[in-house]
Parts: structure tokens; C-alpha cells; sequence
């Protein structure tokens, strides 16, 4: 995996992490869409994915689990806003299932997914509520974390071509 120059963030509130991932951008996009694969790499390590439920199109909800190693598990709930196949995938955590507003939304997430030369180029952006919320998620580690799990996405997608 190459890390590349980040997108410039278009506002206070977002957050953006690009690589170049060694894999074509249907199997990185699959590892986004396949529940089985999600939860091979999704949590950064020593973090797991036990749960990965996905209902990929627009207005579809997702459930995704995260487990630290004490056991404590972090739920995130979210609708599908856009669904672009092995092109771009948009969702959010301000609704739920149904179209059910979230208690407390934190952030709409756009990622895309480009051919460049066999590889992808992989950019996830981050658009958080408010510039609290990009701050937290700034001081959580998001640029180590989801790089972390970027190379993780990375490693399942070239072992299960």
C-alpha cells in the first residue's frame, strides 16, 4: 500500500485519508459490501469485527460491531445514502434503521474507489456534524486508525482475490 498526498479537506469539519491500494477497485470495494470480508479487517487491531450486518443499497441500514480485547463492544448503526458499484459508496450514522434519526449523529462517510494503473485509489472522507465531532474524531486516532485499517482492507483484498 502507497500513501499518497491527502485530498484537501473541503470544510472545518472533515476529515480525509487516501492510499493506493495493491488490488483492483472491485475487490476493495467488495471488502467494503461483503459482510464476511468487512469483518476481516474493519476494526484497527487488537480490535475485532464480530458483527457485520449489510443491506448495500440506498436506504439500506448496516449494523457493525466493534470489539475491543476487554470485550466492551461499540455499535455502529447507519444508512446507505449512495451506492455506486466498485465507484463510490456514501453512508451515514444519522439515521438508523428505516430512516429512524439517530440519537446522535457523528459523521456521513464518502468513499471512492479509482482505477489507477491495476491499483485503487482509496479515499475516505469523513464529514462530521460539528467541528467538536471532527476534533474527537481527530484526537481518537482517526488518521492512525483508519490508515491502520486501510492496510488491513489491503491485506484481505490481495489474499482473497
Amino acid at each position: 500500500m502507497t500513501t499518497t498526498p491527502e485530498a484537501a479537506p473541503t470544510s472545518d469539519r472533515e476529515l480525509v485519508l487516501t492510499r493506493i491500494i495493491d488490488a483492483p477497485r472491485e475487490k476493495v470495494f467488495r471488502a467494503w459490501t461483503d459482510p464476511e470480508l468487512l469483518k476481516r479487517w474493519f476494526a484497527p487491531h487488537p480490535f475485532t469485527t464480530p458483527v457485520a450486518e449489510l443491506d448495500v443499497r440506498p436506504g439500506g441500514a448496516n449494523l457493525i460491531v466493534m470489539r475491543d480485547p476487554q470485550g466492551n463492544e461499540y455499535p455502529n448503526r447507519g444508512v446507505y445514502l449512495e451506492v455506486v458499484e466498485n465507484e463510490r459508496l456514501v453512508f451515514t450514522d444519522a439515521y438508523t434503521k428505516a430512516w429512524e434519526p439517530s440519537k446522535k449523529p457523528f459523521m456521513t462517510v464518502i468513499l471512492t474507489f479509482e482505477d489507477q494503473d491495476g491499483k485503487t485509489k482509496y479515499t475516505a472522507r469523513a464529514l462530521h456534524w460539528t467541528v467538536a465531532d471532527r476534533e474527537a474524531h481527530e484526537q481518537m486516532g482517526f488518521h492512525e486508525g483508519w490508515g491502520q485499517c486501510a492496510a488491513q482492507l489491503e491485506a484481505v483484498v490481495r489474499v482473497n482475490g
